[in-house]
């Protein structure tokens, strides 16, 4: 089993609607992402996944997020805009990317709000 994994970033406000404390008030983030590839077979040139076209698929999905008040956008009209809740959503958005086949496939996304605070998505295997 083969894993590789891209990083990109992007930066945006919100804040936890029913939460007890600091993170109640609108706060932004320099969020970075990291998108984790799986799989058993290589293609001709001996790669996964092209680091460049991962990284340019997940930054497809992060382009909706940037620069953007999370509370705002319809993604998040029926949940807080968490960490934990923004990993599923990008996981989600870029799973179904067409970069993935056989048995290349997105096995997690991980979310820092900071530097030394972050939650991985992956789905039960």
């Amino acid at each position: 089993m083969y894993e590789i994994s891209v990083c990109a970033a992007f930066e945006a406000a919100h804040f936890i609607r029913g939460y007890d404390g600091k993170c109640a008030r609108l706060h932004g983030h320099n969020w970075t992402v990291e998108a984790l590839v799986r799989g058993k077979e290589l293609d001709r040139l001996g790669m996964l996944i092209d680091f460049k076209i991962l990284k340019s698929e997940l930054n497809k999905v992060l382009d909706d997020f940037d620069h953007q008040f999370l509370n705002e956008l319809e993604t998040f009209a029926q949940e807080n805009p968490t960490a934990e809740n923004l990993a599923r959503k990008i996981f989600e958005r870029l799973a179904t990317s067409k970069i993935f086949g056989g048995s290349t496939k997105l096995h997690a996304v991980k979310v820092h709000e900071s530097p030394n605070s972050c939650v991985t998505y992956s789905l039960d295997e």
